[in-house]
């Protein structure tokens, strides 16, 4: 199991990402959350396999246009470390 830690810059915050990025999650079988962050962006902390959370990665990378994402990214900056044992995925 691997937790994969996602700093989302961009117009991410009061327009329904985490809710989003929580569905997406929740739909690849991760637990963790999606949390805003004093300086506008959305940390994202997902744990599974490496092979669905890469899937959640992709999906935070991609243009709007494809996934139907809300906000715009500019940057995704990724960690990896082993899964520290979440249990479901909240909104914070």
């Amino acid at each position: 199991m691997e937790r994969m830690t996602a700093f989302v810059h961009g117009n991410v915050q009061g327009v329904g990402f985490r809710w989003w990025t929580r569905s997406r999650a929740l739909e690849l079988g991760l637990s963790g959350h999606a949390t805003n962050l004093v300086d506008g962006r959305v940390q994202v902390v997902a744990e599974g396999t490496f092979t669905e959370c890469e899937k959640l990665l992709k999906l935070l990378k991609e243009q709007p246009s494809i996934t139907r994402r809300p906000g715009s990214v500019d940057l995704v900056v990724e960690q990896w470390a082993a899964a520290k044992g979440e249990s479901g995925f909240v909104e914070r």
